[in-house]
């Protein structure tokens, strides 16, 4: 086959004109992108989209930062990539059941987390105090993608990431699958990585819950999935049976009141904001003595860019050298912090 004849892109969209749900975000409707460029001639848009956040910085940086458990040296916890894959593989399978675009939904799942913190939502939440507005991991997650690596991502694909989060709610169908298969991963692994943990037991687990889903992973996802597939089918909206969404937010308060909020997974907290916000500080006040000219807004920016960016192990790495005494002089490059000061505009 002689490629130069053949626009396999092309092929691709008539097939998601064919077979794809009327309600589907067909790729080559897409609302374009912030820069225009050249189609590619083997893939679609939001396959571009998938591409680019995969092989990004930021997704290579998941793998060590915290979802629930702080640096945990079990290789079986859930870190904020392998999240990140389990949302992206319901997604898929629910965007597949649907007819809805699967590509997109891929990309969403994607990128939905690169903008976290190291130490989870405890760096969140220390950040959300430090910064003025505060600071909420989907805005960043789309800082990351636009601005700091400048990836230049369709509009569906931000619109979904910026709107995964609880409170939000995506313009497009398949933003809307991402948004609450992360609520289905994280509840699911996280009462497995909280057994594993000894935090709780199976049969600590509200016996209703059980009655409803199981005390398997896999037939409780699969339950979760297929209420949603059998409740959403061929609708403008993406929904759960009443029954079946008043038991999964049960199940949800519960994990809050029992693991997330209320358990020796929490016992580390205070020191992990205490890493996050002395390195912050330090940082805006290394920006400060460099760039003199600059207004406080862009250096506590910079920091907060550069600080949430950090993975556990490398944010321990920069507290020890710049908090710890050493016998020897080893300070690591912080070349990326001047890079990100020119990038916001520091003088």
């Amino acid at each position: 086959m002689n490629l130069n004849n053949v626009c396999i892109r092309e092929k691709i969209e008539e097939r998601e004109n064919l077979f794809l749900s009327p309600l589907a975000s067909k790729s080559v409707n897409t609302k374009g992108r912030k820069r225009y460029e050249t189609p590619c001639t083997l893939r679609t848009e939001y396959q571009r989209d998938r591409d680019r956040i995969l092989h990004s910085k930021a997704f290579r940086r998941l793998k060590h930062k915290t979802q629930v458990f702080f640096s945990p040296y079990d290789d079986h916890f859930r870190t904020r990539m392998t999240h990140t894959l389990e949302v992206s593989q319901i997604a898929r399978t629910i965007s597949r059941a649907l007819q809805l675009n699967e590509d997109l939904t891929e990309a969403i799942a994607l990128g939905h987390d690169l903008g976290h913190t190291p130490f989870g939502h405890s760096g969140e939440r220390v950040l959300n105090e430090l910064m003025p507005g505060g600071y909420r991991h989907n805005e960043q997650s789309v800082r990351v993608v636009e601005f700091i690596e400048d990836l230049n991502l369709t509009a569906e694909t931000i619109d979904g990431i910026l709107n995964h989060s609880y409170q939000c709610m995506p313009s497009t169908l398949e933003g809307q699958v991402v948004r609450i298969s992360d609520k289905i991963a994280y509840i699911n692994h996280d009462i497995q990585d909280a057994i594993r943990a000894n935090i709780i037991k199976t049969d600590d687990i509200p016996k209703e819950s059980v009655e409803y889903f199981s005390t398997t992973n896999r037939i409780r996802i699969t339950k979760l999935v297929s209420d949603i597939v059998e409740n959403s089918f061929e609708k403008d909206k993406i929904l759960m049976s009443d029954e079946c969404f008043e038991q999964f937010i049960n199940l949800r308060k519960w994990m809050f009141e029992h693991v997330y909020n209320n358990s020796p997974a929490k016992l580390a907290e205070d020191k992990a904001q205490n890493v996050i916000k002395r390195l912050f500080e330090f940082y805006c006040d290394e920006l400060s003595k460099t760039y003199k000219n600059s207004d406080e807004k862009s250096v506590m920016l910079t920091a907060c860019d550069y600080v949430s960016g950090m993975t556990d192990r490398y944010v321990l790495i920069k507290f020890e050298e710049n908090f710890l005494p050493s016998p020897l002089v080893q300070k690591n490059n912080d070349q990326f912090l001047y890079k990100l000061a020119s990038m916001n505009g520091l003088k």
